[in-house]
């Protein structure tokens, strides 16, 4: 993940990533470009999590995408992942960095709070994530940012921000030229009504013309 490019697609998985999950994975990939994806499940067997994982790693690096795991340091070092993504309430970012080394992506949730951005900068996250700019159904959250926190943070500081939380190709397009480096997605591509890959294509679309 770079903060020298323009904005790009950060795809965060869907809960259940069974089934014919990974050959939805890769027919998203396929449709434009995606600069990360996050792999995140809750309340399952770590042996379970790194069998669902471990595929989908393997096409992430196929198309050069950042694989990124969810609140588990554990399992990030098991796979090889590029990085690990905390919340708030996950192992701490020095334990992260401790464990996983320095060449390991670490994201920092940091909710509407300027004050937790800088903690996280300060501490050595890779990049910092505010939300949720919009209504989702994805988790449930208490944090509404305005986008004055993404004009603020790209002014001040080199760390790339990503902004998440209900974006669709319908509404992005403010997130972006508030200056988000990056805008996560979950529902906004795998519940799209005419399928991921589509979703993935009008994304591309209006990232590419910024």
């Amino acid at each position: 993940m770079s903060d020298s490019l323009p904005c790009q697609l950060y795809l965060i998985s869907p809960l259940e990533t069974g089934g014919d999950f990974a050959q939805q994975l890769r027919k998203a990939l396929e449709a434009g470009p995606v600069a990360a994806f996050q792999f995140r499940v809750k309340d399952i067997d770590p042996e379970e999590a790194a069998r669902l994982a471990a595929p989908l790693k393997s096409i992430c690096d196929e198309f050069d995408v950042a694989f990124i795991v969810n609140d588990d340091i554990d399992l990030a070092k098991q796979l090889g992942a590029d990085g690990v993504h905390l919340g708030q309430s996950d192992e701490s970012l020095k334990t992260a960095r401790t464990e996983l080394g320095h060449d390991i992506q670490i994201g920092i949730t940091c909710h509407d709070s300027r004050h937790l951005a800088m903690e996280a900068g300060e501490g050595g996250a890779n990049y910092v994530a505010f939300g949720a700019f919009f209504p989702t159904r994805t988790k449930e959250t208490y944090h509404r940012p305005e986008l004055d926190i993404l004009k603020w943070w790209s002014a001040i500081m080199e760390i790339p921000c990503v902004a998440i939380g209900g974006i669709t190709p319908e509404n992005c397009r403010p997130l972006i030229d508030a200056g988000a480096d990056f805008i996560a997605v979950s529902g906004g591509v795998w519940n799209d009504p005419e399928g991921p890959a589509q979703a993935i294509s009008r994304f591309s679309a209006i990232l590419e013309s910024r």
